[in-house]
Parts: C-alpha cells; structure tokens; sequence
C-alpha cells in the first residue's frame, strides 16, 4: 500500500537555494505529489527546533488557562477567524457532530499601507501571555515566507510565472491556527461519531502543519485507505486546499483528511496542533487557470472569488450563521 501513497520529503533549499537543475526538480516533485496526493513534507524550511518547542509551550499554557478567561477571546460576530473558539463550535463540512477541539486563530498584520488594513480585524492579543503573542506573530510570518517559496515552487510546475501568486497572497487572509485536542475522559460522555477532526478538505491555497504533539492525521488515499502521515522531526507537512484545486481544475488535489481519536490508554491525553492556512486576498479569482483546461478536462467548478468561496464554506462548517 505504501507504493500507492506518494507523500515525499522535499528539502526547501533544493528550490529556495539550489542550482537551476534542483529548483526544477523540486517543483516537479511537489507539483506530482500535490497531483497524485495532495501532501508533501518540507524539511530545512528555516523554522528552528527552539522557536518550535516554544511555539507548542505557549499554546500549552494558552489552553491550560481556566475556561472563564479562554472565553473571554471569544469574539461574537468574527466566525472564529480571530481568537478562541470553544469546543463544540466547528464541525467538518457534512458531519452532524461537532469535532473533539478547541482553537485560537490569529489572522494577518498588513504590512504598509494597503486598504486591506481597514478590512481585516484587528489580532485578539492575550494580556496574561505575552509570549503567545509574540511567538505566534513569529511564526506566521515565518510560514507565510515558506508558503510563498513554495507556491513560487507550484507556479512553476502549473507552467506559470514564477511570481503568479505573489500579488494574490501577500498580505492575504491567511491564519494561524493553534488545536487543542482535549483529552477525551468518558467515551460513554461523547457521541458515537464524534472525532478530533473529522474527515474534510482544506479551505484555502495550501496548509502547512508544523508537526503535532502526538498521532492522528490521516489521509484518504485514492485506494479508499486511510493512510497515517508522520512528519520527520521537525518538517512541516504541506497539502493543497480547496481553492487550489479549483484554480486548477481539480489537477492539484485537495486531499480528504481527518484526526483520528487516540487508542484507549490515550484518551486522557491532549494532543497539540498549529496548521498555518495560506489563503489569498478575498478578491482572487478562483476561476480555473486556461493551461488547466482543455477538451479532456473541462470546467468542474462555477467561477468565484477567494473571499466568496470563503464565506460559503465556513457556513458550512458551522462558525457562519
């Protein structure tokens, strides 16, 4: 089964600093797996072992705070697309349960003087935490480079310039989201169906996952398997999201995945994720790129733009009324 499942480990400085002929092998390479799996794993992206460890001692100390101040970042009325998010509030696309989790997103700082400013909310800053604020700015801004280097990396590969995505993404609405998976004390307590995260596709461009605190993703392979993917130390696990696949007319696939609840001696335990989700600015159009379509592969989706795309699908998965 292993030989159906094509999830490579990329090194990032093969594109970011490599000669002419390993540029052109790692688009190539991200470019076939995005095509056959929806899933890479990056290594030697640039975001250190300590700035990691760091990132996951703060969401650890976010989440351990009493559920009274926790609630106190949620904001009414923002979707949950910046701040906490109680449990019990987003559900995968479909599902009739919510999934096992809480979360805390933070959203872009535009850089300048972009109107953009005046259209994304301002960042909810936790005052008892300064670290979570500072660490979390940190790393986005780290992902969102590494994200732009590799849609440099896709535009290549899709026979666009190089620099197709830039003017799209920067200062885009891409977020930060920190997961807690708590722990589950009583299966009798929960519904049968309830999951960490049950099984769905991405919203946005692409999604990069440094690691996780424990096992649990999966994905769904064309076999109809699913198949555990395990980042290496401290790769960053990659996959392509709905609006990449629509902008290429389905030959980059967003890939079904889900978190899995942990073996019974686990269930007591919390599990940690931060995924950065890498979203273009709301006016990009979704519509599919001409090289994506020809007699063989005609128009799948209705013309959008990002941000419409967006709003549909966070109705969908509950945080919109």
């Amino acid at each position: 089964m292993a030989n159906t499942v094509n999830i490579p480990r990329l090194d990032l400085l093969h594109y970011t600093e490599g000669t002419i002929e390993q540029r052109k092998q790692f688009s190539e390479d991200i470019g076939q797996a995005f095509a056959e799996t929806g899933f890479v794993t990056i290594g030697n992206h640039g975001m250190d072992k300590a700035l990691i460890g760091e990132l996951y001692d703060v969401v650890q100390q976010f989440f351990a705070l009493p559920e009274e101040e926790k609630n106190k970042y949620e904001i009414p009325g923002l979707a949950g697309q910046r701040g906490y998010t109680a449990r019990g509030r987003e559900k995968a696309k479909d599902a009739n349960t919510p999934d096992l989790k809480e979360f805390w997103q933070r959203g872009q700082t535009v850089i300048g003087d972009d109107v953009l400013k005046e259209s994304y909310p301002d960042n909810v800053i936790v005052e008892t935490l300064p670290r979570f604020n500072a660490i979390t700015e940190e790393v986005y801004r780290r992902l969102e480079i590494i994200g732009r280097s590799l849609l440099k990396a896709i535009a290549i590969y899709l026979n666009l310039d190089e620099d197709y995505f830039e003017d799209k993404v920067k200062n885009g609405n891409s977020i930060l989201r920190a997961i807690h998976y708590f722990p589950i004390e009583n299966l009798e307590e929960i519904a049968s169906d309830a999951v960490r995260a049950g099984a769905h596709e991405d919203i946005n461009l692409i999604t990069l996952l440094i690691g996780a605190s424990a096992d649990g993703l999966q994905v769904l392979t064309r076999r109809g398997d699913w198949f555990p993917v395990k980042a290496q130390g401290e790769d960053i696990v990659v996959n392509v999201g709905d609006m990449l696949q629509r902008l290429t007319n389905n030959q980059l696939k967003s890939t079904t995945h889900r978190v899995v609840n942990p073996p019974k001696e686990l269930l007591k335990t919390s599990r940690y994720s931060v995924p950065f989700f890498l979203h273009p600015k709301a006016e990009m159009s979704l519509a599919a790129l001409s090289n994506c379509v020809d007699k063989d592969h005609p128009k799948v989706y209705v013309e959008c733009t990002a941000g419409e795309y967006l709003e549909e699908r966070l109705r969908e998965i509950g945080l919109k009324m």
